[in-house]
């Protein structure tokens, strides 16, 4: 499966300026740096669709994508990044309350994608985030990221890890070398069909 058309709809502090849609949603959640943004790229196959930093705490707004495949259209609303990132506890309060309203609130969100680092062990505040999203019975499921810097039997470890720990599916994906693309569409197909 191919994304036909990819396009950036909207930038926006919190979820009354959002627009509304009857599409399918799917929010990305995890730690600064994880790379979400990397993702909507690499599945849009445009390196310049999302903003991508090094930079920790980069993305401070909803931002949301509409990506078009021959079958289906969904939105991916990329979502401030968890965790370390050089602004003020009163900033980081404010994005935690948007955030909440947005996740509990959001009429058309499908599911939650929570993306965790697979070169490193799961964080504290990555429990929280699964445990926040099961405490509100939002469906979720986890992408491990960055999945080109180990080898595919540390990959498979950490799937079984990861799904032992939430109980959730989990996939995993590489922005260098694609190889999960296909798999990662189809799941959003098959959530977007379910829906």
């Amino acid at each position: 499966m191919i994304i036909k058309q990819a396009s950036f709809l909207l930038s926006s502090p919190n979820l009354k300026l959002c627009i509304q849609s009857q599409l399918c949603e799917f929010a990305l959640l995890g730690r600064s740096n994880v790379g979400k943004s990397t993702f909507i790229n690499t599945l849009a196959n445009n390196q310049r669709l999302a903003k991508t930093s090094n930079t920790p705490g980069k993305t401070r707004l909803i931002n949301l994508f509409e990506l078009r495949t021959s079958s289906n259209s969904f939105i991916i609303a990329d979502l401030p990044g968890y965790g370390y990132a050089k602004v003020s506890k009163a900033e980081q309060a404010q994005w935690q309350n948007n955030l909440e309203e947005y996740l509990l609130k959001r009429v058309n969100l499908t599911c939650c994608v929570q993306f965790i680092d697979a070169r490193h062990e799961i964080q504290k505040n990555d429990f929280q985030m699964h445990e926040w999203l099961s405490v509100n019975n939002i469906a979720n499921f986890v992408i491990l990221s960055k999945c080109d810097y180990i080898s595919r039997n540390e990959i498979a470890k950490k799937i079984a890890q990861t799904k032992k720990y939430f109980g959730v599916d989990v996939l995993p994906f590489s922005s260098k070398n694609r190889f999960y693309t296909d798999d990662v569409l189809n799941y959003f197909e098959f959530l977007c069909n379910k829906s």
